[in-house]
């Protein structure tokens, strides 16, 4: 799995200081995507030694934001798993353009704090748009099993 840059935000996350880090190599490929150049395999190597480097390079994130990997689910999951084992306050999101069912088939939900699905669709708009069909879903850990709460309406725009 291939990383082609990364920048610490404050949007992709609600309530949440983000190293977002932009994968390659997208399968999904959705048409209007604002990122297209990502469905390339470019950039470089991402592995738990990159990953270390991109943290340490990036002080005061409470998050680290995989911003795509959907050729590599597994590949994804592996690397959360070790950034809740070497970085236990850091939350860990995925953003996918696959489903929320797809998501769950690879065990994801079992392992990350949250995760936006869904493909982008131009007519829908984008998160903070009304119509979206993508959802972003909180995940909570405290009981037996994952329960994830719909948060897509953090990123509604209001106006006043």
């Amino acid at each position: 799995m291939k990383y082609v840059d990364t920048k610490v935000v404050f949007r992709e996350v609600p309530e949440e200081i983000s190293l977002a880090i932009n994968i390659s190599g997208c399968p999904v490929k959705c048409p209007g995507c604002h990122s297209s150049y990502l469905t390339q395999d470019i950039g470089n190597t991402l592995d738990e030694s990159a990953l270390k480097s991109l943290i340490d390079e990036s002080p005061g994130i409470s998050c680290v934001s995989f911003m795509g990997g959907d050729a590599d689910p597994a590949f994804v999951k592996g690397l959360a798993n070790w950034l809740h084992s070497e970085y236990p306050s850091l939350k860990v999101c995925w953003y996918s353009g696959r489903s929320l069912e797809n998501a769950e088939s690879f065990g994801m939900t079992d392992v990350l704090d949250f995760v936006k699905v869904g493909p982008y669709v131009d007519e829908f708009g984008p998160l903070d748009s009304a119509t979206t069909n993508q959802r972003f879903y909180k995940i909570d850990h405290t009981g037996t099993s994952p329960v994830l709460t719909d948060w897509t309406f953090r990123f509604k725009k209001v106006f006043v």
